[in-house]
């Protein structure tokens, strides 16, 4: 059963969670192919962290992960997917994925996933399709729906 959460705009307070999470999760895939970097996991999650484009999501109050959706002319970038590995596994990604992007239905959706990295079958059962590569990701494109 996927539990309730609330999407929000990120505020600065949560940045040094947020970023603590993303380093949590990518630690792992990041050092497999030799390029984690603290400063420059730092420097990533500080570009992106635009209450704009980033959303906190919370589960029964509780900071558990982010998702970032930036809309283009001709499709939206999902970007800086990050959930607590205590809250994987039971429907939340789906459930936020949909909530982020119901604002833009109807636009092609693209992501950039780190070669290697297992999260690529979540987006593979997203409806998402690898449609080129670069030297350390996989792209990915779902149609516009």
């Amino acid at each position: 059963m996927t539990a309730a959460f609330r999407l929000r705009p990120v505020g600065e307070a949560d940045f040094a969670p947020l970023l603590d999470l993303s380093i949590r999760v990518l630690r792992a895939d990041l050092d497999r192919v030799g390029r984690f970097d603290p400063a420059r996991r730092a420097a990533r999650m500080r570009a992106v962290f635009d209450p704009a484009t980033l959303s906190a999501i919370e589960v029964e109050g509780t900071l558990a992960g982010c998702i970032g959706c930036t809309p283009h002319p001709d499709h939206v970038e999902v970007h800086s997917f990050y959930l607590d590995p205590a809250a994987q596994g039971r429907g939340l990604g789906t459930a936020v994925l949909a909530a982020a992007l119901a604002p833009h239905a109807g636009l092609p959706v693209r992501i950039e996933v780190l070669k290697g990295a297992p999260v690529h079958r979540f987006w593979e059962r997203q409806g998402f399709v690898r449609s080129g590569e670069q030297d350390f990701d996989w792209l990915y494109e779902r149609p516009g729906r």
